[in-house]
């Protein structure tokens, strides 16, 4: 594939940059609703990442595997960037599915009772900036 039409990825952590690579082919990456896959040419989307693997490919290293907690992708033309809590890289693909199952899906009580109280903070606030924009 030329050039112009490959993506450009760039895996951001909350206080750094996990990865950063060009002449991505494809990405298949992970949401609630299952996974979905990327190419050059798709419109340029948003999704939220569940905790899960997200695969890349480009001609210098192949197809590539990152175990990577929730977050969320954004494509916009050629540039996608996915910003994500914690990623894991690695080369076992079975090793990366424990890694996301140990690290990322075993959330401690405390922590599930604090997310629960942000999404519903959450919802709160878009559901009364939606009433007062139609006010």
């Amino acid at each position: 594939m030329p050039a112009a039409t490959l993506m450009d990825l760039k895996i951001l952590l909350p206080f750094r940059i996990f990865a950063e690579k060009t002449g991505v082919s494809r990405i298949v990456a992970e949401t609630r609703e299952g996974s979905f896959g990327l190419l050059p040419h798709r419109l340029d989307c948003v999704a939220a990442l569940a905790p899960g693997i997200l695969i890349y490919e480009n001609e210098a290293e192949g197809e590539v595997c990152v175990a990577v907690d929730e977050g969320v992708l954004i494509k916009s033309g050629s540039e996608v960037h996915v910003s994500v809590r914690n990623a894991i890289g690695g080369t076992d693909l079975g090793q990366l599915r424990e890694a996301v199952e140990r690290e990322f899906l075993s959330l401690d009580e405390r922590e599930q009772s604090v997310r629960a109280v942000m999404a519903k903070m959450e919802s709160d606030f878009i559901r009364r900036l939606a009433e007062f924009q139609h006010d």
